[in-house]
């Protein structure tokens, strides 16, 4: 099984790494406008094999795309202080639509999984230059993780226990499906008030502020964030090749809502095999409709 991905900075070379360390494929190339940290990201990764699953790791150009089940498309850039999204919209739909026709010429059967930001409007683009290819945004897989942890943190059970969504945009607008949220099996506040733990709006603005700021506040003390994003890329990549059928939050296009976005969706070997559209209380329905609104203005602005 091979993955290709494309732009191997911070989050391309540590979903590599991810890969690697995880057993996901046995063979990984890495691709970036500059051969020479694709090259040494490559050897870098390449040196955990033998200890790990034993992943043949190399760089190459584009045409070494050929064969991937799955390509990463992590290549962008990033936003500027003073810079608005739109800019960074415009500056990384410009790198796509030079990156995609190359990726779908080598790689045509491949699944191409977006991360790179704005990734709900990117993903939009990525399915316009790619028609036919199945594409997928990693959304709020990332948010969700993010979630589940605080949830978890606060609970004091291990993460994987904690089960919640982040839907919609994967940025300001995101939503956090409380209505849905679970511990253990149990409807969150039943489970802290069996656990004598509080629970009210205090706790959960507190969570719902780590969630959708998480980034910014990792970015102030380390300028990046790579560690999570890239093992949910590894997740994702994971789903797809294996065929796993896992749910996950993944963006994709979404006639109803006009534009690609996040909610809980089945990922296999085609990429997203369906949409799960969970219960949502009115205030809940009405956040996830103004998110894909700031989306749809942004897809307007930009003429996609």
């Amino acid at each position: 099984m091979k993955v290709g991905v494309v732009g191997a900075g911070f989050v391309g070379s540590t979903a590599a790494y991810a890969l690697v360390l995880r057993g996901v494929c046995s063979e990984l190339v890495l691709v970036d406008r500059d051969e020479d940290r694709a090259q040494a990201e490559a050897e870098d990764i390449a040196h955990a094999a033998p200890v790990s699953h034993g992943t043949r790791v190399w760089h190459g150009e584009h045409s070494e795309l050929a064969g991937a089940q799955v390509v990463i498309l992590t290549a962008g850039a990033n936003q500027k202080p003073g810079e608005s999204r739109l800019d960074l919209l415009e500056k990384n739909a410009d790198i796509f639509r030079e990156l995609v026709p190359q990726i779908t010429r080598a790689a045509p059967d491949a699944v191409l999984l977006v991360t790179s930001n704005p990734v709900d409007l990117l993903t939009d683009l990525a399915t316009q230059l790619a028609p036919g290819q199945p594409v997928i945004g990693s959304g709020t897989v990332l948010d969700s993780a993010r979630f589940r942890h605080l949830m978890a943190q606060h609970a004091g059970v291990d993460g994987t226990h904690a089960h919640g969504y982040v839907l919609g945009e994967h940025g300001d607008s995101e939503v956090l499906a409380w209505s849905s949220a679970m511990v253990a099996g149990m409807p969150v506040a039943d489970f802290m008030q069996a656990q004598n733990l509080p629970w009210n709006d205090e706790v959960r603005t507190e969570i719902d502020r780590g969630t959708r700021h998480a980034a910014a506040s990792i970015i102030e003390g380390k300028r990046a964030t790579y560690y999570g994003i890239g093992a949910a890329l590894a997740r994702i990549t994971e789903a797809v090749l294996r065929d796993r059928r896992a749910v996950l939050t993944v963006s994709a296009p979404t006639p109803e809502y006009g534009v690609s976005l996040s909610l809980p969706r089945v990922v296999g070997r085609q990429g997203v095999l369906s949409t799960l559209h969970p219960k949502l209380t009115g205030d809940e329905q009405r956040k996830l409709e103004q998110s894909a609104g700031v989306l749809r203005g942004f897809k307007q602005q930009l003429g996609l």
